[in-house]
């Protein structure tokens, strides 16, 4: 379940190892029970509640409070009382699944490598190596049990962290993995690594979901600041290619740009 803007926000400015942060992950956990289209109605009429609790025309606290709890629930998709009914409106999540279908980003890019699939295979089988060319991430470290720890930058700002578990590794075939439980972003993906024949290379598809805080909210707001996952995507896949072809990392600093 993606944590939700304010949690994230907290922890950010808090720092990860602080006593604030460890609180904030001692909470419960805040289950999305909303459809889409709810959440979205009610961040239209909680800011327009919030709105006329500041210009005179609304019973002032009243509207204050009741606009607060609307935006709560779109930003989170939690409505407390359908939570502690036990009730959800949300779209269905298959048990092997991280993102109901209905909700979050998903992209999707495909690049040829001039190198075999063994080598390609290798070099993103070893998560530690991601950063160097995926530049939203600050870092992931790997354990020994299947999982990984990533840290990434967030909208506006943030820094957002998750753990994650792979759920599928055949050697030169595919990887896929996704987030577990607690983590700031609901995630998931695979890599799938094709030999192409006559020493063309190795094909290389690249599958993304994730929900980020806030869910389709959080995912417009970030639009509004710039984040744009089908062409970060696509830009880290243009560097990948070029670690992996010429073992240097392609840089525009210092060249002349085109028309943007």
């Amino acid at each position: 379940m993606a944590a939700t803007l304010l949690s994230v926000a907290a922890k950010s400015a808090a720092g990860r190892d602080s006593a604030v942060a460890r609180a904030v992950d001692a909470l419960p956990q805040v289950r999305t029970n909303l459809s889409s289209p709810e959440r979205w109605v009610s961040l239209a009429a909680g800011g327009a509640l919030f709105g006329l609790g500041f210009d005179g025309r609304g019973p002032g606290l009243l509207s204050c409070l009741a606009g607060t709890y609307l935006l709560y629930r779109a930003a989170t998709g939690n409505c407390l009382a359908y939570q502690a009914l036990g009730f959800s409106t949300s779209d269905a999540t298959a048990p092997a699944s991280v993102i109901a279908a209905e909700h979050g980003t998903r992209v999707e890019h495909v690049v040829t490598v001039m190198k075999p699939a063994d080598q390609v295979y290798r070099f993103w089988r070893d998560f530690e190596n991601l950063p160097r060319f995926m530049t939203h991430l600050v870092d992931v470290d790997t354990t020994t049990d299947g999982r990984s720890r990533w840290v990434a930058k967030g909208p506006l700002g943030l820094q957002v962290e998750w753990e994650a578990e792979l759920l599928t590794d055949t050697p030169n075939r595919v990887i896929a993995w996704k987030s577990v439980d607690g983590s700031d972003v609901d995630t998931a993906g695979s890599v799938r690594f094709t030999d192409l024949p006559h020493g063309q290379g190795t094909e290389v598809r690249v599958e993304l979901k994730y929900d980020p805080p806030g869910g389709k909210v959080g995912s417009a707001v970030a639009r509004l600041f710039g984040e744009n996952p089908d062409r970060q995507v696509r830009e880290d896949l243009r560097r990948f290619k070029q670690i992996l072809e010429t073992g240097e990392t392609p840089t525009t600093e210092g060249q002349p740009h085109g028309r943007r």
